[in-house]
């Protein structure tokens, strides 16, 4: 047989196999659209997916939310699973229905290698949703190791989501302090607007004195007003060490006196 011929084979299952799969009418509402193929990447059994394959299974065969098996195998940090998927063909840049893909998968859970692979092979920093994007999962998630090889491959440190802002902004909003410090010595602007709010509105209404201390290290302007009108101090609450470090200078270390 041809490898033109196996190519046309294997195209058929594709086109083929997902409209048989997900028709059964024997597996559960749950799993009805769950494939071997998913199986197996999703649970990392490499030479099962591996002759499943070789026996002209689709690599790029969906669930109905646009699940693909490259996306189980990121989602679980599978390499060797992710990496034979994509040297079979598997769609890098795939995107579910609520707009994630095996990078923002894998960025989401801290899965280094996974997220370096993928860039390696081409997948889009970027992302391909207006609500999310590789680096905004990164920094909701508290994954600064992910950032690098994101921002080295194109990745927008300032990239700017509806109501979520920048990486930055997420970063402070869920208090990961390594992400913010990350950003931050990745360039990232400590004075970009979201809503009217800078990153260090959004510290001292949480009343998180080390990432102000590092907002402020970095050039943070205490002196901005947000939509309302109010100072990152006048958001702090009253006498707590955030308020403190906002009225005063010198840093942290002068206000507890370490």
């Amino acid at each position: 047989m041809s490898a033109g011929h196996r190519e046309t084979q294997r195209d058929t299952t594709c086109q083929t196999g997902a409209a048989v799969f997900l028709s059964n009418p024997l597996m559960s509402d749950v799993e009805s659209d769950w494939s071997p193929i998913h199986d197996a990447a999703f649970n990392g059994r490499v030479l099962a997916l591996q002759r499943l394959i070789t026996q002209g299974n689709c690599v790029n065969l969906n669930t109905l939310d646009q699940v693909s098996p490259l996306h189980g195998a990121c989602v679980q940090g599978h390499l060797a699973c992710a990496k034979l998927l994509m040297e079979n063909g598997a769609n890098l840049n795939s995107s579910t229905v609520d707009g994630q893909t095996p990078l923002t998968e894998a960025c989401a859970r801290g899965h280094v290698t996974c997220v370096s692979l993928l860039l390696q092979h081409g997948a889009t920093p970027v992302g391909t949703s207006y609500t999310s994007s590789p680096i905004h999962r990164a920094a909701a998630k508290g994954h600064p190791d992910c950032i690098g090889p994101l921002v080295q491959h194109g990745a927008d440190v300032d990239q700017q989501i509806d109501q979520s802002g920048s990486p930055l902004h997420v970063a402070c909003s869920n208090q990961h302090l390594s992400v913010a410090r990350k950003l931050l010595q990745l360039g990232a602007n400590v004075n970009n607007s979201v809503s009217g709010d800078l990153p260090l509105h959004i510290a001292a209404r949480l009343s998180n004195p080390e990432l102000v201390s590092l907002l402020l290290d970095h050039g943070a302007d205490r002196s901005l007003r947000n939509l309302e009108g109010k100072r990152a101090q006048d958001l702090a609450p009253p006498k707590s060490l955030a308020e403190r470090l906002l009225r005063q200078s010198g840093g942290i270390q002068n206000l507890t006196g370490d």
